[in-house]
């Protein structure tokens, strides 16, 4: 059975930094690529960013790229994101999304001074 499951998430001001973390388990990690996505409010879900299984390549939506940094520990099964310049627009529930078609149940980020 697949599971990601995403602690973290929080409230940061703007221009803060923050790190989110995925723990994935049911599937061999390292065969798959791994994405987060987030939905900010009375919006629709936005894909952010993609690994490759083996962490050597990563891409961005152009609204983050140059402040968030997606990486992997394929030794612990866990996908990171990490987070800078934050701006009250990155506010969101961010999921940790598997290309099999498995999401994580999501967590809060807010932007806010």
């Amino acid at each position: 059975q697949v599971r990601l499951v995403e602690p973290g998430g929080g409230l940061v001001q703007p221009g803060g930094s923050l790190r989110l973390s995925c723990a994935a388990s049911g599937f061999t990690f390292n065969n798959w690529p791994m994405n987060w996505y987030r939905q900010a409010p009375g919006k629709e879900r936005e894909w952010v960013a993609e690994i490759t299984p083996d962490g050597g390549r990563a891409r961005y939506t152009e609204s983050v790229r140059g402040r968030f940094w997606i990486s992997r520990d394929n030794t612990n099964n866990t996908v990171l994101l990490q987070m800078h310049n934050l701006n009250v627009e990155d506010t969101a529930v961010y999921y940790c999304y598997h290309r099999g078609g498995y999401w994580g149940q999501g967590t809060q980020v807010t932007v806010s001074s």
